[in-house]
């Protein structure tokens, strides 16, 4: 099959598991509102208790389509390596970003999980694995700036005459990045726009990243299309100068 068959079947694959992924996003009782970083031990307990089929539904699903939307970043970081510049290391640097965060959300997954497995259980430890769910989803935002850095500085570096991704994708990557970049304060404040249900660090985070992967998926459409036609472009300059010369 030919590669650029295997990147256009990469790309739909990641859309169609990207689709699943936000009715699961959608179905997860504690993201409409976001729960609170104050909320009690009995309060989350009880939430637990009351939601347990709509949190294993939701994180399940999560837990097998998540995964999935790795071939969307291969094609990304294949198409790097395309791009016309001194090293490949931005290309590398942005794989290696991506498998962490894949990493880190597979983790915030499994604690949403694990506290809903005994709903019977102490609430303290209910809690504590709410704090690990949520903290591990929401403040970890360094590998995803620096994707988005590494994306954009490749997209700048990029000496081809007509660039990989055209140089407005760089600037959404930054202005995605700067986005999220408040969110790891979370980590120390439970009240206001920077706690983990804030509007800057739960909202802006996840909706300028999932703006940013509908950039991603089209610009890397883009990319492909345009592959194609460089190597049909490729393909005909033998053929025009041999005729040329007959």
């Amino acid at each position: 099959m030919p590669a650029l068959n295997v990147q256009r079947i990469s790309l739909w694959i990641s859309l169609g598991f990207g689709a699943v992924m936000l009715v699961a996003f959608v179905a997860f009782p504690g993201f409409f509102p976001p729960m609170s970083p104050r909320m009690s031990a009995d309060q989350v307990a009880a939430f637990y208790r009351d939601h347990q089929s709509a949190i294993r539904f939701s994180m399940i699903t999560f837990n097998f389509c998540s995964v999935m939307l790795m071939p969307l970043y291969m094609v990304v970081v294949y198409q790097m390596k395309r791009m016309a510049t001194p090293t490949q290391v931005f290309a590398y640097s942005y794989l290696s970003a991506v498998v962490s965060g894949a990493t880190l959300f597979a983790l915030a997954d499994l604690f949403w999980l694990i506290a809903a497995f005994r709903p019977e259980r102490d609430p303290n430890l209910t809690m504590l694995l709410n704090d690990l769910a949520w903290i591990t989803f929401v403040t970890p935002v360094g590998m995803l700036i620096g994707q988005n850095l590494c994306l954009a500085l490749g997209i700048f570096f990029d000496s081809r005459p007509r660039p990989i991704f055209p140089r407005w994708v760089a600037v959404v990557s930054v202005v995605t990045a700067l986005a999220m970049a408040p969110s790891a304060a979370a980590v120390a404040v439970r009240t206001g726009p920077l706690a983990w249900n804030g509007v800057v660090s739960f909202w802006l985070r996840t909706g300028a990243y999932a703006v940013f992967l509908a950039v991603l998926f089209f610009a890397a459409r883009s990319a492909i299309n345009q592959e194609e036609r460089d190597e049909a472009s490729d393909a005909l300059e033998p053929m025009e100068a041999a005729g040329a010369a007959v």
